[in-house]
């Protein structure tokens, strides 16, 4: 090879040298040909350096076409060694181009013992050409995810971030542009500066910097007021100028959201977040200072550098406030136009802020996106849809993330009245349509997303609302929370006396808990609805009083009802005078023997309650009642008069045991009876009455065995009711400490 060399280098120098005499030739025929003012002392000079060369010019014109034969066959020579090279270097990229993925101990290790990072970017570059042609270079015994997960690892160690940040920084990009954004966060950006046109045009302001040894130009052609500074002699924060109040520095990226939005002169206009101003003045220099703009913001703090810059700049159509944003519609409403630069986990400002790359996890992005739909729905309702100018809401993050964006955004078309509109920036990405199996609404592609190694700016995403109604949708979820609240208003009106009617009251107190799906919707109000910690503690209050007034109340109706009217004290006693007549006129032997007689026969209950005390035996929940039934106190007074005696008194026991209580016999006829004076057919009917009083034939009879008749189905339904309200009672309080 090297004696090739040789020869070929040889063969170069004759070639030159050739080269060289036919560039004397051509010189020489051009002084031939000359004109003839030429002098003549020029032609001799020339003749005398050139004459040597054009010695033997016949025999060269033999020897080129054998010289041009033997170019043309290196020529040849040449490309076939080219060839032949470019295959060995293909071989030897595909002995050494599959990439030998570590063991699992080994990706372990990766991240935990400190490693060379030319090695750990040289295994980068190898594990993403495999992953990129996968199919042919991959180790058929390991997985994708396997080499996936290597270069997560690598990823995160090389360029200092957690692994749940790169792992969605890996999702997020295709593996060509992972790369590229990482290496674009690690770039600060240029510095902007904004022009305030409520003091100065951007040109002269360009001329003053400029004279003061600032090197600047136009952002581009996209903004009328941005300017990118390249070098400055002197701090660009601490110039006349800026103190004059003729510029602001702010970030290019955060220009977007306000051309969105094109808010119009005389609107009234809110920026949810404003701190610390640039926006809200921008908005205001719009405007050109008409209309209102509430600057509102969540921290207190941060509103005094929101002021400094609204006096600096000379807005004064702003109102700064200091509220939470999603209790902004409560306070202030009808809107124009809303911006919300909502509060997010700054993964598109890394280059500014690089704790984020080591700071965040999945609660924090789970936090961020809950806290931006609820504010996203603040805004919406803000906006009144019948504004002549506007109903427009600009919703913008300084995240990349699609939970903090097109999450957001798909959920708020979702909840409320309202539609993606063209957001009017000439630039950026679309958004997703599809991510990670979730599929968005298809008007998603209007929203815009900016990119650090694509636009040279800060991370950031941008859509715009148009809202079209302002009644605000029905969810399943506000159905089922006005069904819990009908249920508790039956429980209210069945323990507050609401119905008038005792009946009402008791069929009240019976439906809301003979149906045990509404006691499961009442159970999961209280334990899982989103109340604060004061609503809770009432409705545990008001359960729980609900619950003991319902106990009672069949208690106090049966007690009301059993006490007798003054009408039915009146007529127990015309019933009662021919049975005391013969009584009264025995001696005071007579009286001795019945107190004495009274006793044993009070202790033994009165047939008539014999199926009411069996009915309540078996309920342990019934408590006893304190005062006697009207038809306890009856058949006492007939028992103490009648038992003088002892053969009447005997007769209606054995046979009370045999007939049966709950059902009562037919009634005779009431002029029958009167016509019967005698006093043995009035024995007999007292005894009647002491064996079964709803066989008497006084009205007040008939009232009692409604009664009774009524009084098995309350003591029936009462049981049930009785059986599940103490259990649900043991369990609320069981429970108590949920309320806490």
């Amino acid at each position: 090879e090297d004696d090739e060399d040789d020869e070929v280098e040889d063969e170069e120098e004759d070639f030159f040298k050739e080269d060289g005499d036919d560039d004397e030739e051509e010189a020489a025929d051009l002084f031939d040909d000359d004109d003839e003012d030429e002098d003549i002392d020029d032609e001799m000079v020339t003749t005398e350096k050139l004459g040597d060369d054009f010695i033997g010019m016949d025999d060269e014109d033999d020897e080129m076409d054998s010289f041009e034969l033997e170019a043309e066959e290196l020529d040849r020579e040449q490309e076939e060694d080219d060839r032949l090279a470019e295959e060995e270097m293909i071989t030897n990229m595909e002995q050494t181009a599959k990439f030998v993925l570590p063991s699992g101990q080994e990706i372990e290790k990766v991240g935990t013992v400190a490693e060379d990072l030319a090695l750990v970017q040289l295994r980068i570059k190898e594990n993403i050409n495999t992953l990129q042609n996968f199919a042919k270079m991959r180790d058929p015994e390991r997985s994708r995810t396997e080499y996936m997960s290597l270069l997560i690892k690598d990823l995160a160690t090389y360029y200092g971030y957690n692994e749940c940040m790169m792992a969605r920084f890996v999702e997020l990009f295709t593996l060509a542009d992972v790369s590229d954004a990482l290496e674009a966060n690690e770039v600060p950006r240029p510095v902007t500066i904004r022009t305030n046109t409520l003091r100065t045009r951007r040109r002269d302001l360009m001329q003053a910097l400029r004279d003061r040894g600032v090197s600047l130009e136009p952002v581009g052609n996209w903004s009328k007021t941005g300017l990118v500074v390249f070098e400055s002699q002197v701090p660009i924060g601490a110039t006349p100028e800026y103190l004059a109040g003729h510029y602001i520095i702010q970030s290019a990226s955060s220009y977007l959201p306000v051309m969105a939005l094109a808010p119009q002169p005389n609107e009234r206009v809110l920026d949810m977040a404003a701190a610390p101003g640039g926006k809200t003045t921008y908005v205001s220099a719009l405007m050109k200072n008409t209309g209102i703009v509430f600057a509102n913001d969540f921290n207190k703090a941060r509103t005094k550098s929101l002021i400094a810059n609204i006096y600096r700049l000379g807005v004064t159509n702003t109102i700064v406030c200091n509220y939470d944003g999603r209790s902004f519609p409560k306070v202030v409403g009808g809107f124009d136009r809303v911006l919300l630069d909502a509060p997010c986990s700054g993964s598109g400002v890394i280059a500014k802020d690089p704790a984020a790359k080591t700071n965040k996890s999945e609660e924090d992005f789970h936090r961020c996106s809950h806290l931006q739909k609820e504010l996203i729905l603040a805004a919406i309702d803000s906006v009144d849809a019948k504004s002549k100018t506007g109903g427009y809401i600009v919703y913008s993050t300084c995240s990349i993330m699609v939970d903090e964006n097109e999450d957001v955004v798909n959920y708020a078309l979702q909840k409320r009245h309202v539609k993606l509109v063209e957001t009017g920036i000439p630039f950026g990405v679309k958004g997703f349509k599809n991510y990670k199996g979730k599929r968005y609404h298809d008007s998603l592609v209007l929203a815009r997303r900016f990119y650090p190694h694509k636009h040279n700016m800060d991370g950031f995403f941008v859509a715009k609302f148009k809202k079209l109604s302002n009644e605000i949708p029905k969810s399943s979820d506000e159905e089922e929370e006005k069904e819990k609240k009908k249920i508790a208003g039956k429980r209210s009106n069945a323990t507050n006396g609401a119905p008038t009617n005792k009946k009402a009251k008791n069929s009240a107190a019976l439906d809301i808990v003979e149906n045990e799906d509404e006691v499961d919707k009442a159970e999961e109000d209280i334990f899982n609805s989103q109340l604060s910690r004061k609503e809770k503690k009432k409705l545990k209050k008001v359960a729980l009083q609900n619950l003991d007034g319902m106990l009672h109340a069949d208690d106090e109706d049966q007690k009301k009802k059993k006490e007798p009217t003054h009408k039915q004290k009146k007529n127990e006693g015309k019933r009662n005078k021919p049975a005391t007549a013969e009584p009264t006129k025995n001696s005071a032997k007579n009286k001795k023997q019945l107190k004495k007689q009274k006793q044993p026969l009070v202790k033994t209950p009165p047939v008539v309650n014999e199926a009411v005390v069996n009915q309540e035996e078996k309920t342990e929940d019934v408590k006893p009642l304190k005062r006697k039934t009207a038809e306890k106190v009856v058949a006492e007074k007939v028992v103490t008069k009648v038992e003088v005696k002892k053969p009447v008194s005997k007769k209606p026991a054995k046979k009370g045991k045999k007939q049966p209580q709950a059902q009562p016999q037919e009634e005779p006829n009431p002029k029958l009876q009167q016509k019967k004076k005698s006093s043995t057919k009035a024995k007999k009917s007292v005894a009647a009455k002491v064996e079964n009083p709803s066989t008497t034939t006084s009205s007040g009879s008939k009232k009692e065995a409604k009664e009774i008749k009524s009084k098995k189905k309350v003591v029936s339904s009462k049981t049930e009711m009785n059986q599940k309200m103490a259990k649900w009672k043991k369990m609320l309080k069981s429970n108590s400490h949920l309320f806490k």
